[in-house]
């Protein structure tokens, strides 16, 4: 009985200390290239989820990356862009605050900057900007101008805001949205005329473009000239190659009856 109390307690020793083993095998710390390498992994997928519009995916990859490495440049600004896809501007901003104290790129100081616009804190995004402009090999700084010149007008600055627009333009010459901007900006003070004409400089170079003919339609409704709405509308549903475009231009054609 004695022998056998022994050996029985020597099995489970054993067994103890193979599970003390096993425990301290799996919790044993990841080396520095693993962790690297297992951060960028969360962060690639988390980031194809965000593209994917697959919100909580993208949280979950995020949050284990940021559960790794909590100082995470990108993986803290990809989660202040998910929760401001979520609707939590308060959250969205701590996290690219916290960014920002890890190392902000220009990219995150535009990205932020885009985020104090929506939240209408003029002033404060104006200050992102700025920062964001101030690394001349930053290759998308049409964007952080195009935001600066919301960030201006917002602030009543319409002729800085003009010239914030036309830097974009300048900066990427393929794109129209610096222009549509512009004409808006042009509407909001009432100079009416000066934003017709570039809406339809737009669309004469590019008559597919849905966002300046939205614009346009806006403003011709605006200064009563149904006539002209229905003009442009009739040519773009004509013309256009995708169904969306066209069901949208006719509902806006039965509005206009």
């Amino acid at each position: 009985m004695k022998k056998w109390s022994i050996c029985r307690f020597s099995m489970v020793l054993v067994a103890a200390l193979l599970l003390a083993g096993c425990q301290s095998s799996a919790t044993k710390p990841l080396s520095e290239e693993d962790q690297i390498k297992r951060v960028k992994l969360h962060y690639q997928i988390g980031l194809d989820a965000l593209h994917k519009n697959q919100l909580p995916k993208a949280f979950d990859e995020l949050m284990k990356a940021e559960a790794i490495d909590p100082h995470d440049v990108e993986v803290l600004s990809a989660l202040g862009y998910a929760w401001r896809l979520r609707g939590n501007f308060k959250k969205s901003e701590s996290y690219y605050l916290r960014a920002i104290r890890s190392g902000a790129t220009s990219s995150i100081y535009t990205n932020y900057g885009s985020l104090l616009l929506e939240m209408k804190r003029y002033a404060d995004a104006k200050v992102q900007l700025d920062k964001a402009l101030e690394d001349p090999r930053y290759r998308n700084q049409f964007v952080a101008y195009i935001n600066l010149g919301d960030a201006l007008l917002g602030l009543g600055q319409f002729d800085d805001a003009i010239a914030a627009y036309r830097q974009a333009g300048l900066f990427n010459t393929g794109q129209s949205f610096s222009r549509i901007k512009e004409a808006a900006a042009y509407v909001s003070f009432k100079r009416y005329n000066y934003a017709q004409a570039l809406y339809e400089t737009i669309l004469r170079e590019n008559s597919r473009d849905r966002t300046a003919l939205e614009g346009l339609v806006r403003l011709l409704k605006l200064r009563n000239d149904n006539p002209a709405a229905r003009k442009h509308l009739k040519a773009f549903q004509e013309g256009s190659t995708s169904a969306l475009d066209r069901a949208w231009a006719a509902d806006e054609l039965d509005k206009l009856r």
